[in-house]
């Protein structure tokens, strides 16, 4: 038996060794479906001897690949394994598409846009067709058309429905087929295609032209899936086109784990599979080498109350590990206060390093109160999913160089830089160019070349002539990247651009910041070019650099000095990962599962889903928060404990009731907050374990409770100590006024001195 197999256990060298036919694994939670992927792959090759060309693996992110490509080169080679078709969906269809792109009539350099990029070029078309803004959001047109076309409907079959056409009115949109056609064709025009084209053409490819099918049919003949509860319809379909002819196809995944159906991710994928395919054989990994006992059975109580489910025992032979922790707050503040000081407490007692904790929440706004409370306490943390390192507008900047040096027909790229740095090129002159474009129906930049015969565009001839020495400038550029590796053409434009010499001027401290963040930029297309030079046959040109940093996912973020840092994140980013100890707070009706997604049960089941997947992401300890109140849309209001608090099975949690009184201080740092350790006999040192709360002990607390003994206090005298619902223990200094127009100064402990109309300041004395 090869020493791989060793490694496994039944099940899982099971999945490793049945090739031929379709298969599925359901893989749960922390059960090792990577390493059942990777040595399955490379089972195939080393024991089956299959080429690697004709294997092709798809995954969700570029980290996945790489690491399973590294794993697979330690028992193959790393050089056989360098030849598997290995990447994302979009990584493996971009290169598909470079191939065949004449077919489609698209270069084979052509650009791929991210969001922001397709968000600039649909503003410039409602722009020009004078549409409303307010009514045509720039995002919401973006969100539409991403949808139709993961739903593989393009603007022709758009406008041959009248259905669609319909809802589009009934949306206040009549002109969105309009918008959609532009956009289309814009991007055809810069030769150009946004992330969701590249599985629209991949299908549109495959489907017009049955050689290429075969080409490819016959080219993998063996395919595997990481994650196919994610796949959209569009992916689901090439896939299964792909497949066809060998029917060599493995699919990995766990239902339970399907948390994008608001990216287009359809779970009928994984449920319909065994109908799909016949002769499926299905392997379940069940065994979680993850979690503790505690935390695997609290996870399978609540994911038991999904209806639309493949049924499966996850189990684990880790120990028993600590209860669940549910600790209840006064406020988003106090909450945040709480996990800092838990935080901080539990690394010191346990020794554990800082990026042993990660804090997760349903959406990003609640990481304000979480970044205040461990600033406060010195704690370092990251955030992940903020402004990546390559949408900084500084790096934007210079990568559009590199997008306009390698696809000049790259219109957004060529409205971004052809006035930066300043060359009094602007927007009214942009215009001109633009309506010239269009009327000939041809790029930007060609018109650009061409100015001199548009006669009536009313363009001066200085301005003429700098847009020549621009479009010289980037011919320069296109010569230099045809026989330059990518650093040598990266430093080039960056100097010669100007880009360098501005930020070099800045001394700002942000124009600093902007100014490391360029060369940071530069050294890493150093480092590319001199890792593609020490691989053989490798590709060292900036159009292969650019390609990568196009396709980078947000799961490929982060570098090697967020190394000891708490990991702050919504549960979405969290997929994947792991950590000893996990934070999940705003536990809240409203919140999470979050008021859009009560009206339905498949809403409602992705949301407990995707508790499921926050919780799992826990090793050793797991502590979930929620609060009474929370401000929310800039008002305090009261919050009710999530339904799925209740939906774990007691025998797993620990209810933690604080002793708090219904105020905070603002940041909720009170010494009343800690957990109640009440004597019950002059032996005791704490109360008995209270029970799991149910809907009448997890009930949503009224108004009354929450002001509690606050109300209108006008009988106090100077010197008085107070209680403030947000401002927490204070003395009256000052007061002037009389009745209902009495005003009193108070020096707040954490605040400081705070005028207030006690009519309104609620207010509580302190005896």
């Amino acid at each position: 038996m090869q020493d791989y197999l060793k490694q496994l256990n039944p099940s899982q060298r099971e999945a490793v060794i049945n090739n031929e036919g379709p298969v599925m694994v359901i893989a749960g939670a922390g059960s090792g479906k990577t390493r059942v992927l990777t040595y399955r792959i490379a089972h195939l090759m080393s024991a089956k001897g299959v080429d690697p060309f004709n294997i092709l693996s798809l995954t969700f992110t570029n980290k996945a690949a790489r690491e399973m490509k590294e794993r697979i080169g330690k028992i193959v080679g790393a050089s056989e394994a360098k030849n598997l078709w290995m990447g994302t969906f979009h990584s493996v269809f971009a290169k598909i598409l470079r191939i065949e792109s004449e077919r489609l009539g698209f270069p084979n350099n052509f650009t791929i846009y991210d969001a922001e990029d397709a968000r600039k070029v649909i503003s410039n078309i409602l722009k020009e067709q004078s549409l409303d803004k307010e009514i045509y959001k720039p995002k919401s047109v973006a969100r539409r058309i991403s949808a139709l076309k993961n739903g593989l409907v393009t603007p022709k079959e758009y406008l041959r429905t009248p259905e669609l056409q319909e809802a589009d009115r009934e949306a206040r949109m009549p002109q969105f087929g309009d918008i959609y056609r532009a956009y289309a064709e814009r991007c055809f025009r810069s030769g150009a295609m946004d992330f969701d084209d590249l599985l629209l053409y991949t299908f549109i490819l495959l489907r017009k032209f049955p050689d290429v099918l075969a080409k490819y049919q016959d080219r993998f003949r063996y395919i595997m899936v990481d994650e196919y509860q994610d796949t959209n319809h569009a992916q689901y379909l090439i896939v299964k086109a792909l497949a066809n002819r060998h029917e060599n196809i493995c699919v990995v995944g766990d239902d339970a784990q399907s948390i994008y159906a608001f990216r287009g991710a359809n779970i009928q994928n994984i449920l319909n599979y065994q109908r799909d395919y016949a002769e499926v054989r299905v392997f379940k990994l069940e065994q979680n080498y993850r979690s503790t006992k505690t935390i695997v059975g609290a996870a399978n109580s609540l994911i038991a109350k999904n209806k639309d489910q493949l049924h499966k025992e996850v189990w684990t032979d880790n120990t028993d590990g600590d209860k669940i922790v549910v600790h209840k707050t006064v406020s988003d503040n106090d909450e945040g206060s709480y996990v800092a000081r838990s935080i901080f407490e539990n690394q010191m007692t346990k020794h554990r390093q800082y990026s042993d904790y990660a804090i997760l929440y349903r959406t990003n706004s609640q990481s304000r109160a979480m970044e205040d409370a461990l600033r406060r306490k010195n704690i370092p943390y990251r955030i992940f999913g903020g402004v990546s390192f390559y949408q900084r507008k500084e790096v934007k900047d210079l990568l559009a160089y590199f997008r306009l040096t390698i696809n000049p027909d790259d219109e957004e790229a060529l409205r971004r830089v052809i006035n930066l740095p300043k060359r009094g090129i602007g927007n009214t002159t942009m215009d001109k160019i633009t309506v010239a474009a269009n009327s000939e129906g041809i790029s930007m930049m060609e018109a650009c070349k061409k100015l001199p015969y548009f006669v009536n565009l009313g363009i001066g001839k200085a301005v003429q002539l700098k847009i020549k020495d621009f479009v010289t400038k980037i011919e320069s550029f296109q010569i230099l990247a045809n026989k330059g590796d990518a650093f040598e053409v990266a430093a080039h434009i960056a100097k010669s651009s100007g880009l360098v010499h501005e930020l070099k001027e800045d001394k700002t401290p942000e124009g600093i910041s902007r100014f490391e963040n360029v060369q940071e930029l530069l050294n890493s297309v150093k480092e590319f070019a001199e890792n593609q030079k020490e691989t053989d046959g490798a590709d060292a040109s900036i159009s292969t650099f650019m390609e990568d940093v196009a396709l980078i996912t947000d799961a490929d973020l982060g570098s090697d000095d967020d190394q000891n840092k708490v990991a702050l994140m919504t549960i979405h980013l969290a997929k994947g990962l792991e950590f000893p100890v996990v934070y999940i707070v705003g536990l809240e009706e409203g919140l999470f599962p979050g008021m859009m997604s009560v009206g339905s049960r498949a809403d409602l089941e992705e949301e407990r889903r995707l508790f499921y997947v926050a919780l799992t992401r826990a090793e050793q300890e797991a502590i979930l928060t929620y609060t009474q109140m929370r401000y929310r849309w800039g008002k305090l209001i009261d919050c009710e404990p999530s339904r799925f608090l209740e939906e774990l099975d007691e025998k797993f949690v620990d209810i933690k009731v604080p002793e708090i009184s219904p105020f905070s201080g603002p940041y909720g740092d009170t010494p009343s907050s800690n957990p109640v350790r009440r004597k019950t006999s002059p032996g005791a040192t704490r109360a008995p374990k209270p029970v799991m709360p149910r809907r009448g002990n997890l009930r949503k607390i009224t108004n009354t409770e929450t002001s509690g003994n606050f109300a209108e206090l006008t009988d106090v005298n100077v010197g008085d100590r107070i209680k403030h619902q947000r401002f927490g223990h204070g003395v009256i200094k000052e007061l002037e006024g009389v009745g209902s127009n009495k005003k009193a100064l108070i020096e707040f402990d954490n605040v400081g001195n705070k005028k207030l109309l006690l009519k309104f300041a609620k207010l509580e004395k302190v005896t």
